[in-house]
């Protein structure tokens, strides 16, 4: 697992990334209340807005963390936003992403980096 500074997890198998946010975002965000999730066969590049959370306390974006194409979305979260709360490093990912450079997630922290990280 790797970790951004936006409180996304990454996790990677073969070339395809599964993202979702930690429970830190989640503790953070309060109770979601409305997730917005990508097309299935978007092209995304990094940074690109891709996801909407809507919670009783925010509305937030999930950016992209790679470029790559989106080969699936979680859409139980469309219709129970709240799993995000429940589970949110688990079953209440948001969307998978096929990846041309794996090398990419280099730049992002592991767990021990994102705990001193959330820790300050």
């Amino acid at each position: 697992m790797k970790y951004t500074e936006e409180h996304e997890w990454l996790d990677l198998d073969g070339d395809v990334v599964t993202v979702g946010i930690t429970a830190h975002a989640a503790e953070q965000l309060g109770d979601v209340v409305f997730v917005e999730l990508p097309d299935v066969g978007a092209s995304v590049t990094r940074d690109d807005e891709i996801v909407v959370i809507e919670s009783v306390k925010a509305a937030s974006d999930i950016l992209a963390p790679l470029d790559g194409e989106v080969v699936e979305v979680n859409e139980v979260l469309v219709e129970e936003p709240g799993k995000v709360n429940d589970d949110p490093e688990g079953d209440a990912w948001f969307f998978k992403l096929k990846i041309e450079d794996a090398s990419a997630l280099d730049e992002y922290m592991d767990e021990a980096a994102y705990k001193a990280f959330i820790a300050d």
